[in-house]
């Protein structure tokens, strides 16, 4: 074959006449503090056995990274699927979402109530690690792999590979057990050691290091709230029978997803009605707070939450926090020395917290407004007078910090915390992480209001999680409720708006290793119309033609 040149990062070059491996590159790439899991060639990310055989620019990607850690944990995932099927072969592994670092598992018996050993699982993973067993890929025909996950007791692979419809499918291989994943895997079982199974619920958790600290687990913070919203979700989705996304595909294809469409926005709009029964129940409410990270639907859960209120007869007011924010010259710096518009000092907490003691006093005050261009506060003689009927509505994403509002008493404040967690799995094996889920619903609000291709939304996105981190997540258990904005149905809608813009992401980007991870998972779902989306809808919200004004 003609030879071709592969350039490390560093800038050297080496040629190649025959197809190379990730491993065989590893020593071309110099000393590395943490192990190489992966690599990227031409900003896709490969594992460390497949085949580069057309020049490249390859760079290595260790554990202490984003895609790292994941192919770390996806290997995992494998490790403990391995081992279960091994232990208890008649029983049906499902995995579940994510609870702090760790993923939910649960076994369906199928009516048998066998006892379950999780100590038992945990040394059969450890064997195999400790055995150093290699991972393998190989593509297997359509219908051969039809029938191997038709063997397996995968019910939700099956149907999930019914509607993908490829002529070969690539399968991963760890000693004699097959199963199916999308991404990369590590090349040996030995790279693996820092995890635990920990019993939680009806299940168990399988807990891994965090990215920034790969050799050392983290101390489990448990967070109820939200695990009992998930298997509430979950219920749901079991009762009315759409919990894989191989079910959801199902009822495209049977041109039912119109009543399912409608029956998960009837769901959620009650969900948001009992929110507003409990904040009448307790009186003493003035102001509600609602906080949640980035695109998980703050803006639209707040005016539901409004026309619900006025349904109960209270007069609900939104104030908009960004009326508050200090300015440029008055914003503290972030580590790059840049403002950093998403501290709480950003925010001119003093003058804030004098104007709602004035308003709950039963004083007139008149209204702020910022002037995004200038970067100015200024009055415009909106003026505004509480009575007893009317309730603030305040979203943000300090919302649950009491430093936001120290001068309100707390039996005023209601708070609500926002997360967007689909209950739907890809398959029995492969989750739908919720960060992907609001990621999505922002490449395409971005592209639909904000001017900005997907490769910029992406680069932007690891900055926006490290403000989650510190700003939102530390402060999630202060809620007094905390509501689930997922609609089932939606990565199917997102879809359509979506993969033009993932496409626009070139192989010479970064962002384009981003950007394909995305669309393959998108490759899993068939297509919604938009016009199935109500007006109403917190879809609505990210793709446009809403009935709300924003």
């Amino acid at each position: 074959m003609q030879s071709f040149n592969i350039k490390f990062f560093d800038g050297s070059v080496k040629t190649f006449n025959s197809p190379v491996t990730g491993c065989d590159l590893v020593p071309y790439m110099g000393a590395k503090k943490k192990p190489v899991v992966a690599i990227r060639v031409n900003n896709e990310l490969f594992s460390l056995t497949r085949n580069i055989d057309v020049s490249a620019h390859v760079e290595a990607v260790s554990n202490n990274t984003t895609e790292g850690s994941n192919v770390c944990r996806r290997t995992l995932c494998m490790v403990l699927a391995a081992a279960a099927r091994d232990l208890y072969p008649e029983l049906r592994l499902l995995i579940g979402h994510s609870l702090g670092y760790g993923y939910y598992y649960t076994f369906e018996s199928g009516g048998n109530n066998k006892e379950i050993d999780i100590s038992r699982v945990e040394q059969k993973m450890r064997d195999m690690i400790k055995a150093d067993i290699p991972l393998e890929t190989r593509y297997v025909s359509y219908e051969d792999a039809l029938d191997l996950f038709s063997e397996s007791n995968q019910p939700d692979t099956y149907r999930l590979l019914m509607h993908i419809s490829k002529p070969k499918i690539l399968i991963n291989k760890l000693d004699s057990y097959l199963d199916l994943y999308f991404q990369p895997l590590l090349p040996r079982t030995g790279l693996l050691d820092v995890f635990e199974l920990k019993k939680y619920g009806e299940g168990f958790l399988l807990r891994f290091p965090p990215t920034s600290h790969p050799d050392r687990l983290s101390e489990f913070e448990d967070i109820p709230e939200l695990f009992h919203i998930y298997k509430q979700a979950k219920k749901w989705g079991k009762l009315i029978g759409v919990s894989s996304v191989g079910q959801l595909n199902e009822l495209v294809e049977r041109r039912k997803i119109k009543d399912y469409v409608e029956v998960t926005e009837t769901l959620q709009n009650k969900k948001i009605a009992e929110i507003a029964d409990r904040i009448a129940e307790r009186n003493t409410t003035k102001i509600v707070l609602i906080a949640g990270p980035s695109s998980s639907g703050k803006t639209t859960t707040s005016k539901k939450l409004s026309m619900q209120l006025r349904v109960l007869g209270y007069e609900p007011i939104v104030i908009s926090l960004d009326d508050y924010y200090r300015g440029p010259a008055n914003t503290p710096l972030d580590e790059d020395g840049k403002p950093d518009y998403e501290c709480l000092e950003a925010l001119d907490v003093p003058f804030l917290n004098e104007i709602l003691v004035t308003l709950f006093k039963g004083n007139e005050v008149e209204l702020p407004s910022y002037d995004f261009k200038t970067g100015l506060r200024k009055f415009t003689g909106r003026k505004l007078k509480l009575n007893e009927r009317t309730i603030l509505i305040m979203e943000g994403i300090h919302g649950l910090n009491d430093k936001l509002t120290p001068l309100v008493p707390a039996e005023f404040k209601f708070k609500i915390y926002l997360s967007a967690l689909t209950q739907l799995n890809l398959d029995d094996h492969n989750r739908i992480p919720t960060s992907d889920n609001r990621l999505l619903r922002r490449i395409v609000r971005d592209a639909q209001f904000r001017g900005k291709g997907a490769a910029g939304t992406i680069s932007m996105w690891a900055s926006v999680q490290r403000g989650e981190r510190l700003h939102i997540f530390p402060f999630q258990s202060q809620a007094d409720v905390m509501f689930n904005t997922a609609l089932d149905y939606e990565l199917s809608v997102l879809k359509i708006f979506a993969e033009p813009l993932l496409r626009a992401v070139k192989p010479t980007e970064r962002e384009y290793t981003e950007a394909s991870r995305l669309l393959m998972f998108l490759n899993n779902f068939s297509p919604i119309p938009p016009s199935y989306v109500p007006g109403q809808s917190i879809i609505r919200e990210f793709i446009g033609d809403s009935d709300f004004k924003y």
